[in-house]
């Protein structure tokens, strides 16, 4: 992970407050949870590739609870001021597992870059973090179809002075750029020759980043920008429409959905039908208006056909 720039970004950020509530409260809060998921009652099982779709879906029914990875980002998964779970992978697993005759959620807190790692090395029973579809992760894990599409959108400060729009603007204006770590955004910037990129650990940093001028914008996706904007009511910062990023040449707007272990092709195809059946029904976009998403995120793309190369 490249250094921020300037001062630890984190120092600043141990300190700030959103609405009342500590950063660092939230943080312990994910930190918490993390380590209750690790010493949960549920054993852990071996999944090893028998070529019969894995048996997982009937362990989780004769436990009643299934556990799933989060990453703590806003609106995806995440700890409330509450110090509970939400966000729309953890509301939409709720109402599917439950018709899978698994009546509880559990959540299992880690960095996002963990994610898979995690999920492979059963620390956790899927990835409930609006994870992108790519092929090169398609080689590591198993995807439901996505719950949402999506495009980017910037943080910059109040005004915009850059003029930044797109990430060509980032490249040309030699701007200071920030993103999360592991983000796809980092891909789309270096497509567009952005030199000057600063992983931070949230979108709350990035915020607080770009209002102290310790970078020039903070780059995440449409819905994360708009909420922690409107979250934060920041007055020295503001979230532009929204991007699309390129690659070869090429536009991109990426999907999100919940992943499994390879093996699990059972629970991934049942929780396809029920995921399906909401998409037809409505419910899906009734479940995720909370959390910020518009009909303009909800698709019909599959996992298959984004993760072809």
């Amino acid at each position: 992970m490249a250094p921020p720039q300037g001062k630890n970004p984190a120092d600043d950020i141990r300190t700030h407050e959103v609405k009342g509530i500590r950063r660092r409260s939230l943080l312990a809060g994910v930190a918490a949870l993390g380590v209750a998921g690790t010493t949960s009652a549920c054993s852990r099982v071996a999944t090893a590739d028998t070529g019969d779709g894995g048996h997982l879906l009937e362990q989780l029914r004769a436990k009643g609870v299934v556990r799933l990875g989060l990453a703590g980002e806003q609106p995806y998964g995440y700890i409330g001021k509450d110090g509970k779970m939400t966000g729309s992978a953890p509301a939409i697993a709720e109402r599917i597992f439950k018709r899978l005759g698994v009546d509880r959620v559990e959540p299992f807190a880690t960095e996002f870059g963990s994610l898979i790692g995690g999920l492979n090395s059963l620390q956790f029973d899927c990835v409930a973090a609006g994870m992108y579809i790519t092929p090169e992760r398609c080689g590591q894990v198993i995807f439901a179809d996505p719950e949402y599409q999506m495009r980017d959108a910037f943080i910059v400060p109040k005004g915009n002075p850059k003029n930044l729009r797109t990430y060509k603007d980032i490249a040309r204006t030699g701007a200071r750029m920030a993103t999360g770590v592991g983000y796809a955004e980092i891909d789309y910037a270096k497509e567009a020759g952005v030199e000057h990129i600063t992983t931070l650990p949230d979108q709350l940093a990035g915020l607080l980043a770009v209002e102290q001028g310790r970078v020039d914008v903070f780059v995440g996706t449409a819905v994360t920008v708009r909420n922690v904007v409107k979250e934060t009511g920041s007055t020295k910062a503001e979230g532009t429409p929204e991007v699309t990023p390129y690659m070869d040449g090429k536009p991109v707007i990426d999907v999100g959905a919940f992943a499994f272990r390879s093996p699990e092709t059972h629970l991934r195809d049942a929780f396809n039908r029920e995921l399906r059946t909401m998409k037809r029904s409505g419910e899906l976009l009734e479940v995720m208006r909370p959390f910020g998403f518009t009909k303009d995120q909800m698709t019909t793309i599959t996992a298959e056909e984004k993760c072809k190369p």
